[in-house]
């Protein structure tokens, strides 16, 4: 039986040449990785016949945990999961997200947001950012962000349930997110999992066993001495990618030179301050802080580049930018950007930091384990591990990667801060050829291509190049077929429209007391 993963087990069905079913799922790692992997895992495929899901997981290895911004395609993954909203809000302690305000990043007291959702309304057949555009050679200065609902809610504080049924209103067009304790995200999926039949089981890896002829890994030794074995290994076990990166040997592509930022601080502290629905990126010197306001704290990190900057400047940095007193000892983190060559080797799939790293600087670690499992799911393996499948994975996964690249290389490259050694260096980046082509093409005429259903759309682009001072040197010439007067009373008209929605909008913290949730310190609310 151990060498069952290592062949390929095929036989003939109707015709058809057809690999024996996986009969054995290992997830190695617990943490939000692994558990979303395995509540996902276990309501898809859980009831496939003779299928067991087992997690391997050691109390004494700590996770990262520090990730607790989202991206509004963790709705979805909820409700795929059936999770219900408000059980998950209180379990979590969760808050919502309309966006992320970046503060200091274009020059030191600049602001803008990126929302989620899309900006005022397209007319004419043409993206409304034409209009915009045409608009500000007209003298209106009105800044993006007063044509997104979710800008000017997640401004304002407040927050409503997006109405896809009323096309005509601006709440029509509002995405949410979350912010939620990672911790307690991981609890909450492994209570889900386990009623799903998934089997935990608690000990330390001390030897991956192989296939001494094809490599599949068939088996993990515990100091226990157990060993558990498998068909499909799923490598959670973090920046170790032990499975991956260690057993298989797949090398890491460095993207450094692009994302410099190589070190974390991480510390929460009691809640302080705004409780608006937004993650806060704050510039400074040598990278950048989060925010990340909870039920019953705030999560705080600085992500720095310890070329550029000592840790103890750092540590001081973050802890006098806090808003109330820290909640525990700071937890220092230590990454290069980048990702495995390939994040699926012969039976072994990484998900999460096993596969690849990129600073949460738009929230996108959770979703990218969650396009993982979703990627998973869509071309699960028979036991034959099918190359072209395999190929396919790898070839969608590192996409993904690229594209989130390119976005969080924009943040850094657009800008016109000099003030230090470390800005001097973004600014002055050659751009991935993505980005640049991206950044030419709105440079020349304000016009957005969004790659084969990249992640981020484009009001997304929008919002980050206007937002980082890129500005179009001409706009679609069919934003001229209205004459000026018509232009901006349209655009007047759109901004109060959008003014008067928040207004009627409540307040975030008394949106989520109305569905079981309570804002306070550490342990308020606690059940």
């Amino acid at each position: 039986m151990a060498g069952r993963a290592a062949v390929a087990a095929g036989g003939v069905v109707n015709g058809v040449a057809a690999g024996a079913p996986i009969g054995r799922i290992v997830i190695v790692g617990g943490g939000t990785a692994g558990w979303m992997a395995a509540a996902a895992l276990s309501r898809i495929v859980g009831t496939m016949p003779g299928l067991t899901i087992t997690l391997v997981e050691s109390e004494a290895i700590g996770t990262v945990g520090v990730g607790e911004a989202t991206i509004p395609q963790i709705v979805g993954f909820n409700r795929l999961l059936g999770i219900d909203e408000a059980e998950f809000l209180r379990e979590t302690r969760a808050t919502y997200k309309l966006g992320i305000e970046f503060v200091d990043w274009l020059r030191i007291g600049h602001r803008y947001i990126h929302p989620f959702g899309s900006y005022g309304l397209d007319m004419l057949g043409i993206e409304f950012q034409h209009f915009w555009l045409r608009g500000t050679t007209l003298g209106d200065r009105t800044e993006i962000d007063s044509y997104s609902i979710a800008a000017m809610a997640g401004a304002a504080g407040k927050m409503d349930w997006p109405r896809p049924d009323q096309p005509g209103s601006p709440l029509s067009k509002l995405a949410y997110a979350f912010q939620f304790d990672a911790a307690r995200y991981a609890r909450f999926l492994r209570g889900r999992a386990e009623a799903q039949g998934v089997v935990r089981v608690e000990g330390r890896i001390t030897e991956v066993r192989q296939h001494p002829e094809s490599g599949f890994v068939t088996a993990v030794a515990l100091d226990s001495g157990e060993a558990i074995e498998g068909d499909l290994f799923l490598d959670c076990s973090g920046f170790r990618s032990l499975l991956l990166g260690q057993a298989l040997g797949v090398p890491f592509v460095d993207w450094s030179a692009w994302l410099p930022c190589d070190r974390a601080i991480a510390v929460p502290c009691a809640p302080g301050g705004d409780r608006q629905p937004l993650t806060r990126s704050t510039a400074r010197p040598a990278g950048w802080q989060w925010r990340i306001p909870l039920q019953h704290r705030i999560g705080n990190g600085h992500v720095y580049a310890s070329a550029y900057m000592e840790d103890g400047a750092a540590l001081d940095i973050l802890l006098a930018n806090l808003d109330d007193e820290p909640l525990a000892e700071p937890n220092a983190l230590r990454f290069t950007a980048g990702h495995r060559e390939r994040l699926w080797e012969k039976n072994v799939v990484a998900l999460g930091l096993a596969g690849g790293f990129l600073e949460p600087l738009e929230s996108t670690a959770i979703h990218l384990v969650q396009s993982g499992i979703a990627r998973l799911m869509a071309l699960f393996p028979s036991m034959a591990f099918s190359p072209i499948e395999i190929a396919r994975f790898n070839f969608e996964s590192v996409r993904d990667y690229a594209d989130i690249r390119d976005f969080l290389v924009l943040h850094y490259r657009a800008t016109e801060r000099d003030d230090s050694e470390f800005w001097r260096y973004c600014r002055n980046l050659a751009p991935p050829p993505g980005l640049a082509e991206k950044l030419a093409l709105f440079e020349s005429s304000g016009r957005i291509v969004r790659e084969h259903n990249e992640l981020f759309t484009e009001a997304s682009w929008l919002a980050v190049m206007a937002g980082q001072g890129v500005v179009p040197q001409s706009f679609h010439p069919v934003a001229l077929m209205l004459d000026e007067e018509e232009t901006l009373r349209r655009l007047e008209h759109i901004r109060t429209v959008v003014a008067g929605t928040v207004d009627a909008m409540p307040h975030h913290e008394a949106f989520i007391a109305s569905i079981g949730g309570a804002m306070g310190r550490e342990g308020a609310g606690a059940r």
